[in-house]
């Protein structure tokens, strides 16, 4: 019952491919991964989401940075503050983003996706702590209706699924079949384009069940137009802007 409601509810398929820029649109000028200025590029472009990483610090903060360390701190002992200091950047000059200001800056493109990515260790102590931090901050930035959930976790994925039945929740790991995560409540796969290659039926068992097919990190015009003929719904790229064209031909050859 539970996997079928939220499959209704979250689940429906894309309607035709869509791009989503892997650590934000890191590669346009002034960016940096997982910088603001990164999401800001992938609203500018009209991207379907901007995906980023969040990690928890040592005093129950978030921030946005993809590694579990940051400048050979770990980021899990380290207090916010001491992350924050002005001696620490990103590569564009940035301050390491909290999430409350990474979140606050999404307001600007409100058609933009939000697709978050809690980075886990598989600890249980880490993902009980993490995982009700980010769904409160989501709901006091006002943006739990744009917030597509993935991680490598799968008890991080039921856990999403769980506290936010009305969003999408995609696996990362790449090693189930989708009619698994399904039973589990999971509404799709967010898989390496090397197992949707290796696994192609998949794409069609988990259509068949309404759930997402997402595809990372598909960088090359081959791979990205082997994807689309597989079937994708999400694109996950650090190359939107190419994406984007070869989504529109896809479309267009379609349609003729």
């Amino acid at each position: 019952m539970l996997a079928g409601s939220l499959t209704a509810a979250c689940g429906k398929k894309a309607e035709g491919p869509r791009v989503v820029a892997h650590r934000g649109y890191w590669k346009a000028e002034g960016a940096a991964q997982n910088s603001i200025a990164s999401l800001l590029a992938a609203g500018r472009i009209g991207a379907y989401g901007s995906e980023f990483d969040v990690n928890l610090t040592g005093d129950g903060n978030l921030v946005v940075n993809h590694d579990f360390t940051y400048h050979g701190l770990t980021i899990a002992e380290t207090p916010l503050a001491d992350l924050r200091c002005d001696t620490l950047r990103l590569s564009n000059g940035e301050i390491i983003p909290a999430l409350d200001e990474y979140l606050e800056a999404a307001a600007q493109y409100p058609d933009l996706k939000l697709v978050f990515e809690l980075k886990s260790k598989g600890d249980p102590d880490y993902e009980a702590a993490a995982l009700p931090a980010c769904v409160e901050a989501i709901r006091r930035h006002g943006v739990a209706g744009r917030v597509e959930f993935i991680s490598f976790s799968l008890s991080a994925c039921r856990e999403f699924a769980r506290l936010m039945p009305r969003n999408r929740v995609e696996y990362l790991g790449g090693d189930i079949a989708p009619a698994e995560l399904h039973k589990a409540g999971i509404t799709g796969i967010d898989y390496h384009f090397s197992v949707i290659d290796a696994h192609p039926e998949w794409v069609a068992e988990a259509h068949g069940l309404g759930m997402v097919v997402n595809v990372w990190t598909v960088n090359e015009e081959a791979d990205i137009r082997r994807m689309l003929e597989r079937g994708a719904d999400h694109i996950t790229t650090n190359e939107p802007e190419l994406a984007q064209r070869l989504i529109a031909e896809f479309t267009a050859d379609r349609r003729r």
